[in-house]
C-alpha cells in the first residue's frame, strides 16, 4: 500500500482537505419532523423505520448526488430520521477546498429544498402532489430524483415570483450548517455506523417509554436538587452504597498487592446482588469495570454525571439499554455545559 493510499487523519481545527472519514449531521430547525414519520410495528422498537416525506426523499437524493460533483468523496452510510440526517462521508483523495466547503454546498442545496417544502406546507400550492398521503417509503433512485426535481423546480419558480429578497427571508428549514465530526481512527467507523443504524430503534424506545428518557427536573435528595434521566423509583431503595476505588488501592495493585483492590471491587458487586443500590460517577477504570458487571447482571445503580442534560438528551450506547430496562438513574446537580466533556461519551 502506497503512502497516499493510507488513512491520513485530520486533527480538529484543520481545514480537513486530506483523506479521511467524516460523520455529518444535518438537523431541522426546532426539530420539526419534516423529513419522515417513525413507524413502529406491534410496539416493538426493533421494527422501527422512517417513512420518508418528499423532502426526506429529496434530501437523500441530494446527499447521494455529492459524488457526482465531488468524485473524490464516497457516501459510505446514512440514516434519515424525522428531524435530522446522519451520513458518513469517505474522502478518498485530497480535496482542493476541504470537507467544510463541500458540506456547505450540500447545506445550501438542502436549504433550497427546504424553502420550497416549507412554503408548500403552509399554502395550498402543491407542486405535483409533493407529499405522498399514504407515507409509503420511497427508495428507488428514480423516485428520489423525481422528488428532488419537483422541489427544485418549485423553488426556482417561487424565487422568480417572490423576488430574491422575499425568497431568502422565508423561514429556514435547515438553519444551522451540518455538524462535521472527523473520525480519528479506524475503530470509529463501525461504532459510528452502529450508532447511526440504531437511531430509529432508540427513538422508538424513547417514544414507547417516555418516562424513562424524559429529563426530570428538581429531584430533591437531602438538601440538594438534581436533574435526572432514568428510573426514579430506584431512589426508593432501602440501602445505598458508593463505589469509590481509591488511588491507594490502585497503587498497591501496581506494586503487586492485588488483594485489597480485588476484594473491594468484588464487595461492590456482592452488595449489589443483595439489593443494595450502588452509586458512583464510575470514573476510574476499576469503577467502570464494576459498572460493566452491574450492567451485565442487570443490577440497578445510580450514575452521578458531572454535566447536566442537553435538549434531546439520550444516554450513550453503554447506558441506553439499561435505561430502557429501568435499571439505571443518571443524576446531575449541574446545568448542561456544552463545552464540558462528559465522563461517559
Amino acid at each position: 500500500m502506497s503512502e497516499q493510499e493510507k488513512w491520513k487523519w485530520q486533527e480538529p481545527g484543520t481545514t480537513w482537505k486530506g483523506i479521511g472519514l467524516y460523520h455529518i449531521t444535518l438537523t431541522i430547525t426546532d426539530r420539526q419532523p419534516l423529513l419522515g414519520t417513525l413507524a413502529i410495528t406491534n410496539n416493538d422498537p426493533t421494527t422501527a423505520k422512517v417513512l420518508r416525506t418528499a423532502l426526506g426523499n429529496a434530501l437523500i437524493d441530494c446527499l447521494l448526488s455529492i459524488p457526482h460533483h465531488h468524485p473524490e468523496v464516497q457516501v459510505l452510510h446514512f440514516c434519515l430520521m424525522p428531524d435530522h440526517l446522519h451520513a458518513v462521508l469517505y474522502v478518498r483523495h485530497a480535496m482542493p477546498s476541504g470537507i467544510a466547503a463541500l458540506v456547505r454546498g450540500f447545506w445550501q442545496a438542502s436549504k433550497k429544498l427546504g424553502r420550497a417544502s416549507s412554503i408548500t406546507a403552509a399554502s395550498s400550492i402543491t407542486p405535483n402532489a409533493i407529499r405522498r398521503e399514504d407515507q409509503e417509503e420511497l427508495n428507488d433512485s428514480q423516485t428520489l430524483r423525481e422528488a428532488t426535481n419537483r422541489l427544485e423546480a418549485f423553488s426556482n419558480s417561487l424565487r422568480k415570483q417572490m423576488g430574491d429578497e422575499n425568497y431568502y427571508q422565508l423561514p429556514p428549514v435547515f438553519q444551522e450548517m451540518p455538524f462535521i465530526h472527523p473520525m480519528g481512527h479506524n475503530t470509529q467507523l463501525p461504532n459510528t455506523i452502529r450508532y447511526i443504524d440504531m437511531n430509529p430503534q432508540r427513538l422508538a424506545t424513547k417514544r414507547l417509554k417516555p418516562g424513562l428518557f424524559r429529563v426530570q427536573k428538581n429531584i430533591t435528595i437531602g438538601e440538594r436538587k438534581y436533574d435526572g434521566v432514568g428510573n426514579t423509583t430506584i431512589l426508593t431503595g432501602e440501602h445505598f452504597k458508593p463505589v469509590h476505588v481509591r488511588q491507594t488501592m490502585v497503587k498497591a495493585a501496581q506494586h503487586g498487592d492485588n488483594a485489597t483492590l480485588r476484594n473491594y471491587m468484588n464487595s461492590c458487586v456482592l452488595k449489589a446482588r443483595k439489593g443494595i443500590v450502588m452509586i458512583s460517577p464510575f470514573i476510574s477504570t476499576q469503577e467502570k469495570q464494576v459498572m460493566q458487571v452491574l450492567l451485565r447482571e442487570q443490577l440497578p445503580f445510580i450514575l452521578l454525571a458531572d454535566n447536566g442534560f442537553r435538549d434531546y438528551y439520550k444516554p450513550s450506547d453503554i447506558l441506553f439499554d439499561a435505561c430502557a430496562a429501568g435499571l439505571v438513574l443518571i443524576l446531575s446537580p449541574w446545568p448542561y455545559d456544552a463545552k464540558k466533556t462528559p465522563y461517559h461519551s
